[in-house]
């Protein structure tokens, strides 16, 4: 997809989108009806055990038609430019724990704000403990992308990006197999609501960390989001729905968002747990009870309404440490005493909380590589070594 999207006019963008909803994922979703079809869930489930306690498996162990799957869908797109996702991955090397505050506090509270997408998120959700892990796993995903090599042939963040399809199209079969779900809504986790996904990953996060006092270059932006473009790619979203420059992604979030937008009791409710988790997650002190003011003052007055968020009674004013981070990256800082209290308060506590919060179950401990880590001074967990993969 190109510029050509932002020549569309109104009545031919609604059909596009209205078509969307009812599009899903014919490669990974023919992948899981053959698995369910053939009798083969049980060994999948088996694997995908694995890949989650293990992240990684050779494609000659794995059976039929994963093999083809993990093969097929990890291609690049020619209009990949590894210049520009160098940049961005170096972008996020400078902002990274404001990037994280950014998915968390504004990426995830937008994608609950879609009324009918978020019936799949609260379908499949144990709330407390799943939100707490999506919190995690969100970050852990963004790392994965965005951190040094994260998007080269074998990387992190491309083994991420299948695991994420194939499991969409678990989901879309399993929901779909439990009879709980209105035709209303469109298809779950259809091309409309995983586009506006993605938006969230890239221009919902550049946005709100303008707000946190790093305003990127308009290079910068082009760079991350072109990387997040190329996720798009590999997680199966219609290229259609992939436009080339920043701006006109900014364009489609807000004709998604307009879309889709509703107050609902599902997204309301995952909010309100989404807040109290992450009081827990925040740094104490100055920061204890600020997750709702920086949430609404990240998303915005209406979205915010949209999602029951508490009014921020002046807490506002506790966030001037994040910006003042922001700006101190923009402008290239070394460091320095304020820089490092500054860290030390949020960024660098937030981050130190995901990853001794961890991954649960049998997955690996939280990983960030041993130059970022570095770079934001973040320890790693006791007992799992810097750097490990």
């Amino acid at each position: 997809m190109s510029r050509d999207f932002l020549m569309l006019d109104g009545h031919e963008t609604s059909r596009l989108l209205d078509s969307m909803r009812a599009r899903c994922d014919p490669l990974a979703d023919a992948v899981i009806q053959e698995l369910f079809a053939h009798g083969q869930v049980g060994s999948a489930n088996a694997l995908m055990k694995h890949l989650v306690a293990h992240e990684t498996v050779a494609l000659e162990q794995m059976p039929e038609p994963l093999r083809s799957y993990f093969a097929h869908s990890g291609r690049m797109p020619e209009w990949v430019d590894p210049e520009l996702l160098h940049e961005g991955q170096a972008m996020f090397n400078r902002c990274g724990p404001l990037a994280v505050v950014a998915l968390v506090c504004a990426a995830l509270p937008t994608c609950y704000a879609g009324a009918q997408g978020v019936q799949v998120l609260h379908l499949t959700a144990r709330m407390e403990k799943d939100i707490l892990r999506r919190v995690v796993e969100t970050a852990q995903l963004v790392v994965d992308v965005m951190g040094p090599g994260g998007l080269s042939p074998g990387g992190w963040g491309i083994r991420d990006a299948q695991k994420v399809r194939l499991m969409h199209a678990a989901v879309r079969y399993l929901v779909h197999r439990s009879g709980r779900w209105n035709p209303e809504w469109g298809q779950p986790v259809n091309q409309e609501d995983m586009a506006g996904t993605l938006l969230t990953f890239s221009v919902v996060t550049l946005r709100a960390l303008v707000k946190l006092g790093y305003t990127p270059t308009r290079r910068e932006a082009q760079a991350y989001y072109h990387a997040w473009r190329l996720v798009g790619f590999l997680m199966g979203v219609d290229e259609r729905l992939l436009p080339e420059r920043v701006e006109e992604g900014n364009a489609l979030a807000d004709i998604i968002f307009s879309r889709v937008f509703a107050p609902s009791e599902e997204g309301r409710a995952m909010t309100s747990v989404l807040i109290e988790r992450l009081d827990h997650l925040l740094p104490g002190h100055i920061f204890e009870g600020v997750s709702a003011s920086l949430i609404r003052y990240l998303v915005g007055d209406s979205t915010a309404d949209l999602l029951a968020v508490p009014p921020s009674d002046g807490a506002l004013s506790l966030l001037e440490p994040l910006r003042a981070l922001g700006r101190l990256m923009e402008e290239g800082s070394d460091g320095g005493g304020m820089m490092a209290r500054v860290c030390e308060r949020f960024g660098r506590r937030l981050l130190k909380s995901i990853v001794w919060v961890g991954r649960g179950g049998e997955r690996p401990p939280f990983r960030i590589p041993d130059v970022l880590r570095e770079s934001w001074r973040v320890e790693e967990r006791e007992g799992y070594p810097a750097g490990a993969a």
